[in-house]
């Protein structure tokens, strides 16, 4: 049986990111249908628990657990239960199309062939499609580090919790890439996009976002690079 942990945790067994991820698909479908559709032509590649594979699909459903359980709508129990407790008033849903840029918002660039402006970014609301600053993720990330000298929202246990790495991913937790030092942190790279954020077991948190990416190069990789020599350039930091 599907569980939430195999959802937060990519080991479904089925609909990763990759050429046939449902969430690039059926553009004009809301979520339920989206999830309906796929349930009914997408089977599962693999038995639940056994495989990771990175799945927007998996999360696109979470999304919707959290509407069910809280009555309202994803953006707004995220704004009320998470968002509001960081201080973080700014981030929303992004529209699709360049007309609906919201005031403060970048203009995205794609490359050849990979335009920005042509994916139901609502629909991917729970997955990646959140418009947000460095600042505001960092504030985020401030509240969820156990770490950092700002309190947390989340007991101890369920940080822990939070960063466990899968027994079937050596590499990946809960929502939580987690490197070989032990740091979480997240890429993300969609057309228009490259990000990258880390909670640092030094008691730093930083994110860096750029409003394009290469496909042919890894540029999450380049960002990630940087920012680290950004932080090994300072002898001393005052955390």
């Amino acid at each position: 049986k599907l569980s939430i942990d195999h959802f937060l945790t990519h080991t479904s067994g089925g609909w990763e990111n990759n050429d046939s991820d449902p969430m690039f698909r059926q553009q004009q479908m809301d979520q339920h249908k989206l999830i309906a559709w796929t349930l009914k032509n997408r089977p599962l590649d693999y038995p639940p628990g056994e495989h990771w594979a990175y799945s927007n699909f998996g999360f696109c459903v979470l999304g919707r657990v959290i509407e069910k359980i809280t009555g309202k709508s994803y953006a707004d129990s995220v704004q009320s239960e998470v968002l509001d407790l960081c201080g973080i008033s700014d981030m929303r849903i992004a529209g699709n199309v360049l007309t609906q840029k919201v005031p403060n918002e970048v203009v995205y660039y794609g490359e050849t062939n990979d335009g920005p402006y042509w994916m139901n970014v609502r629909r991917m609301d729970s997955h990646g499609g959140w418009i947000a600053t460095p600042t505001d993720l960092v504030k985020f990330m401030m509240r969820v580090d156990g770490i950092s000298k700002v309190p947390d929202i989340l007991k101890p246990e369920s940080i822990k919790d939070m960063t466990n790495i899968s027994v079937v991913s050596p590499n990946y937790a809960r929502g939580w890439s987690v490197g070989r030092t032990g740091n979480p942190f997240h890429t993300g790279s969609l057309p228009g996009t490259t990000t990258i954020a880390v909670c640092s077991r030094m008691g730093l948190n930083w994110a860096a976002f750029c409003n394009t990416r290469r496909s042919r190069t890894s540029m999450t990789g380049d960002l990630d690079r940087l920012m680290w020599n950004m932080v090994r350039s300072v002898k001393a930091w005052n955390v």
